[in-house]
């Protein structure tokens, strides 16, 4: 007879399977309304510039194929015996992509910033420079 197998499982395993399904709320931080206001204004303002880049992004796309619809011409320019048009909505697009999805994640983070800038901080809260906060005064006392 073989000996008896023993199932080894780390010691995170071992609490998070006897969590169960429960989510860790101690994980989670509770927003004060201050913050819940300010959240959904920052929300609804980054919602506002992805609609315009949704709206450029359609335009860009649906008016350069239209635009080769409307004007069959276009499509027989050649270059190195392949159509321009072609040339445009395979490869010239992606660099005008790339500048839209740069810009779109610039106005996001200046939305952030915007709105960092305008929060009330807390007490004398200041950033430790290891990625917490301190009360405590910088510098030699």
């Amino acid at each position: 007879m073989s000996p008896r197998r023993e199932k080894l499982t780390s010691p995170q395993t071992r609490i998070a399977l006897a969590r169960g399904n429960r989510p860790a709320h101690h994980l989670l931080p509770v927003p004060e309304p201050v913050d819940t206001e300010a959240a959904r204004r920052l929300f609804q303002s980054q919602r506002r510039t992805a609609v315009r880049t949704v709206v450029l992004l359609a335009v860009l796309l649906f008016g350069l194929s239209g635009s080769f619809a409307l004007f069959p011409a276009l499509g027989e320019i050649r270059l190195a015996e392949v159509p321009v048009s072609w040339l445009l909505l395979t490869v010239g697009i992606y660099p005008v992509l790339f500048g839209l999805a740069l810009w779109h994640v610039r106005a996001a983070e200046r939305l952030e910033d915007e709105a960092e800038d305008r929060a009330p901080h807390r007490g004398g809260d200041r950033d430790d420079g290891r990625g917490g906060t301190t009360d405590e005064p910088h510098g030699p006392p």
